[in-house]
């Protein structure tokens, strides 16, 4: 095939953000729903789209659309164009108005308890004007935000190394401990694993790399995958769920160290453990982003020496 010209005025900013939310939807009625605007105007935006690269970018079925090698490969460009674009508007905003900036961070599990409110407060005290959006969601989700440049970056574990892509940047290790409130019939005495299937479970969702380490551990000791159990990854619905009830818990460290309600069971994880750090995009980051980089490498390197 000839090498699509893209830059003769055809291809338009709108069939690239027509692209993202088509392939954040998977229907054109949702991107359509997303965009607020018609199917028709989605679907003529799309034979656009196609036209003008001249190759198919989905696959339509019934239950939706699936992008072809082709769509995958133009969205990530497309979603790069969009970041970049997005990072360009809130740079010159915060160029002129010095001080005032905002900096949106993903996060899972690891980190939202303790890392982060320090490290905001740190950053607030600095600078008081600047906004912190947090948003929290599974690993997956939270690499697809951060490619479009909806999110700065990510805290949380690192269970890949740097890439072209992707800066993966430890701040601490952290270890990770099975966790019961202070009156459960576990607590305060020495367990042996088979106990652990007698009760219900919170588990972190299946998608992410501590559940299948978990899944492991059951598998070493002979241990069957509980069946009466809870899936999130929410630490305030986790923290409830323990107080209230007789759930198991794998929770990091750092997360229980203060709270004198919990009580980690005599039970070691082998193998269970992880790096707790920032995932970055490989564009170049906001005044606030790097500034909120340092709260929270400094935050990091005070709390190591408690983990």
């Amino acid at each position: 095939m000839k090498t699509p010209k893209l830059l003769d005025g055809r291809l338009k900013l709108r069939h690239l953000v027509l692209l993202d939310a088509l392939l954040r939807q998977g229907t054109v009625v949702g991107a359509a729903a997303a965009l607020h605007v018609t199917q028709p105007v989605v679907t003529r935006g799309l034979h656009e789209l196609e036209e003008i690269l001249g190759v198919t970018l989905f696959d339509r079925g019934p239950r939706g659309i699936t992008p072809t090698v082709y769509g995958a490969a133009f969205g990530e460009h497309a979603r790069a164009v969009l970041a970049q674009l997005n990072e360009a508007g809130r740079h010159l905003v915060e160029l002129a108005q010095a001080e005032r900036g905002t900096v949106v961070v993903g996060t899972h599990l690891a980190g939202t308890n303790v890392l982060l409110p320090r490290a905001i407060t740190a950053m607030k005290r600095r600078r008081p004007n600047l906004t912190v959006i947090v948003r929290e969601a599974a690993p997956e989700p939270l690499l697809v935000e951060l490619a479009a440049g909806r999110v700065d970056m990510i805290v949380g574990r690192l269970t890949a190394p740097s890439d072209e892509r992707l800066e993966r940047r430890k701040l601490y290790d952290e270890a990770v401990h099975l966790v019961v409130r202070a009156t459960h019939p576990l607590a305060g005495r020495e367990v042996e694993p088979a106990e652990l299937g007698e009760y219900p479970w919170i588990m972190p969702g299946a998608e992410t790399a501590l559940r299948r380490e978990l899944e492991q551990f059951f598998a070493r000791h002979e241990i069957a995958l509980p069946v009466n159990r809870v899936e999130t990854t929410s630490f305030l619905i986790v923290r409830e769920l323990l107080l209230e009830n007789d759930f198991i818990a794998a929770l990091p460290s750092l997360i229980t160290v203060d709270d004198t309600r919990l009580a980690r069971l005599p039970i070691k994880l082998d193998q269970v453990g992880h790096s707790v750090g920032l995932t970055l995009p490989s564009r170049t980051l906001s005044p606030s982003a790097e500034a909120f980089i340092d709260c929270l490498t400094e935050i990091a390197s005070e709390m190591d020496s408690r983990n």
